[in-house]
């Protein structure tokens, strides 16, 4: 092996031998996933393993290099990371392409570093086949002379070098310039990290055989991490119960907190330590954040993080997400050293947070502060109790809150509000009615000149309310929808229109109110209207709700086709699974159970009222309850064959049913009870006169008659659009089908038409 003598930057002569490759360790754990990345990426000028100490690119690129190296002669250079001097850099290279069987010369100890860049370039172009160059370690600062020099061996040998750079963050040599041409091959943190069958291999070498499910648990604990994981492995030897150390293990284990303090943490500068102590409350982080808690100085140098520090991932649109065990050890040196200033970084973070529209966030941050009364401002203030109720898309981080305090005690309206909310999620009733109880007297107690604040508690308390009664007693949820809606005028427009899962749940409760009190037209339009809202906040369950009573109201109609197709939607995916006691449910069996009779199922219709009286168990809704009564009357009718249909309507009429809901249901009992009346009649009739002799030649499809049915009722396309769920061009393209098959070109005489031919 080549030798040279260098002068080190104290002038001391030194001998020394060039680097070869090292042997490959025993205890590296295959990962041909990635080996085959480097051999793709080193038919190109530059490949880039980037990721955090203890990633495992040296192991990495050992395996590449005895298992799947080109023929071309290979290099390996250790760097001394920061502190390497040119000199000494630039013999070592010189002198590891040497050993490799490269023709190079060996450099005078007076040469600089650009006439050794020209000369190393001239020597690779002259070679005939290229040269693998690794660099292990590779940190030069920005812009000095190793990188400058690196760069200008890329630009001068561009087909005679293959350089592969091992480095903790990405090296000065010009990525995004590659990037666009595409001479770039990357391997990064997220490409380095464990899988989960990686982690079984290192786990094995170890003799720790454990669950699959263990093994993952303890891979998304380490994020993959190579170090981590080794280290758990150690320690699991010496521990009797592996099974339960994983679950127990996180960044503050004491050989994970002891490598990461040494090699990193340590390493950094004073401002650059306070920064990440500081920012190591946040999930997340930008710059603009981080100058807000760590202050203009030390956040100034985020920039320098994120570039030098390759446990920080970018999540997209400027945000940064520290690696979770060195963010766990961050943490614990931040809470030994400086303890009192936790509490409030989380609580500046908060306000920064919330200020920016990051709600969750802010709440979580309150939370971890321990001030439960600020979160619970917040989050009435915002009107975001849809939020803790399960009402959005979206929930916030309650239970990262300790619970809530005892509800009397409360001093504040909003601690109170909350207190019940979180109280309904628990179901617990007592402690809800409580809460409730509680924040009207505190709402009563406040001093004039907050007219803003009480109307945000009372719609708040609310919608609390109805949720909570939406389910048991639709006429008090029907009270507390009315004080909602009272209450809606007088808080921000704009805030309440952020929050669509208020309006959907206020539409859907006064929509089953407005049905079971009998205004039929009233209630189809909230229950349209609260179906939008629904879909718009997320809302599968009131969604469901809406579907499943505008079914109920077709049924009634006696439009079973309609109301088929609605119960069809409301039991389809992506809905949520159904929950104790949904009324919506009872009312979908309901449903169901007229379909049955219209199909001429009376055993069916039977069936499907006793599913729905075991849903409602004791809580039993009048209106449902008294609308299964004339199902069952009917298909009692129905199974005995004869008579029965004055029975049928005298049962209607003396029900406790609203009086328009008798006029619209007699009707439609009167169809379900006369099915043959038609064929007797045809049987009587001459062939001269009988009526289904004009049937059109093509049937009129489902939705057709649909179209056709709502066009007796005198109603416009755009009122049929809306009230079948369509499109005006779709309605529209049904009638002139409609028209075409029944031979008409104007709508009376298409109603005409079809009460001729008894299709209405």
């Amino acid at each position: 092996m080549a030798e040279w003598s260098h002068r080190t930057p104290d002038g001391e002569q030194r001998a020394e031998q060039a680097d070869s490759v090292p042997a490959l360790p025993d205890w590296i754990v295959p990962r041909p996933r990635l080996t085959d990345q480097l051999a793709r990426g080193v038919r190109g000028p530059l490949t880039v393993v980037v990721g955090p100490v203890g990633a495992g690119k040296t192991a990495l690129a050992l395996e590449w290099v005895h298992t799947r190296r080109p023929s071309w002669p290979l290099a390996w250079v250790a760097c001394d990371g920061p502190a390497e001097h040119p000199g000494v850099f630039w013999q070592r290279v010189f002198g590891a392409l040497r050993a490799a069987g490269v023709a190079v010369p060996e450099p005078a100890a007076s040469e600089d570093g650009p006439l050794l860049v020209a000369t190393l370039a001239a020597c690779l172009n002259r070679h005939d086949e290229p040269a693998v160059l690794v660099l292990d370690d590779f940190q030069p600062a920005l812009d000095s002379p190793i990188a400058r020099g690196v760069t200008h061996l890329l630009r001068h040998a561009p087909d005679k070098l293959r350089l592969v750079v091992l480095a903790r963050r990405d090296p000065p040599l010009h990525l995004y310039r590659g990037r666009l041409t595409s001479e770039v091959a990357e391997v990064r943190t997220a490409d380095l990290a464990f899988d989960d069958r990686e982690a079984a291999a290192l786990l094995a070498q170890h003799g720790i055989d454990v669950t699959k499910q263990t093994v993952s648990t303890l891979r998304r604990r380490a994020d993959g991490w190579a170090a981590g994981l080794r280290l758990a492995a150690m320690s699991m030897e010496r521990h009797g119960d592996p099974e339960r150390f994983v679950a127990q293990f996180a960044g503050d284990d004491e050989a994970i907190a002891s490598y990461l303090i040494e090699e990193v943490l340590d390493q950094q500068s004073p401002g650059m330590r306070r920064l990440l102590l500081t920012t190591s409350v946040l999930d997340r982080v930008n710059a603009e954040l981080a100058a807000e808690l760590a202050g203009d100085t030390d956040g100034a140098l985020f920039a320098g993080l994120v570039r030098e520090n390759s446990f920080l991932r970018p999540v997209g649109q400027g945000w940064y997400r520290c690696h979770q065990m060195f963010a766990d050890v961050l943490r614990t040196c931040l809470r030994h050293e400086t303890p009192g200033l936790v509490a409030p970084l989380h609580r500046t973070a908060a306000t920064w947070l919330a200020g920016h529209g990051l709600l969750a966030d802010a709440v979580r941050h309150l939370f971890a502060a321990g001030d439960w009364d600020e979160a619970a401002r917040l989050i009435v203030h915002r009107l975001a109790i849809g939020q803790v109720l399960g009402l959005a898309r979206t929930r916030l981080p309650v239970d990262a809150g300790r619970r809530p305090p005892d509800e009397p005690s409360a001093e504040e309206p909003e601690s109170a509000l909350l207190a019940a909310a979180v109280a309904r999620t628990r179901r617990d009733d007592q402690a809800c009615t409580r809460s409730l109880e509680r924040s009207a007297e505190l709402l009563d107690r406040l001093p004039p000149g907050e007219d803003d604040r009480v109307a945000r508690c009372r719609l708040v308390h609310a919608v609390i309310r109805m949720e909570r009664l939406r389910c048991r007693d639709p006429r008090r949820a029907g009270a507390a929808a009315a004080d909602a809606e009272a209450a809606g005028p007088h808080v921000p427009h704009t805030l309440l229109a952020e929050r669509p899962e208020i309006p959907a749940l206020i539409l859907t409760v006064r929509g089953c109110g407005e049905l079971r009190a009998g205004s039929l037209k009233a209630a189809q339009a909230s229950l349209t209207r609260g179906l939008k809202a629904a879909g718009a906040a997320g809302n599968g369950a009131l969604r469901r709700d809406c579907l499943v009573e505008l079914a109920l109201l077709e049924a009634l109609r006696g439009r079973f086709r309609a109301a088929d197709e609605l119960t069809a939607q409301a039991v389809q995916p992506p809905m949520p699974p159904w929950t104790a006691g949904e009324p919506a449910r009872a009312t979908l069996h309901l449903v169901r159970a007229w379909s049955a009779l219209a199909r001429g199922e009376p055993g069916r219709a039977r069936h499907e009222l006793a599913h729905g009286d075991g849903v409602q168990g004791k809580a039993r809704d009048p209106f449902l309850a008294e609308l299964g009564g004339v199902v069952a009357r009917i298909a009692a009718t129905m199974e005995r064959g004869v008579g029965g249909a004055e029975a049928v309507a005298n049962a209607v009429t003396v029900s406790r049913l609203p009086q328009t809901v008798q006029r619209t249901l007699a009707p439609t009992c009167a169809r379900l009870l006369s099915p043959a009346l038609p064929r007797r009649a045809r049987a009587a009739a001459p062939p001269e006169q009988d009526p289904f002799a004009q049937v059109p030649a093509e049937r009129l499809s489902a939705r057709e008659r649909d179209v056709l049915d709502r066009l007796a009722q005198m109603m416009t396309t755009e009122e049929i659009a809306d009230e079948l769920y369509l499109s005006v061009n779709t309605v529209k393209t049904h009638l002139k089908s409609v028209y075409r098959k029944l031979a008409v070109s104007r709508r009376s005489a298409a109603v005409r038409r079809a009460r001729e031919l008894q299709i209405l």
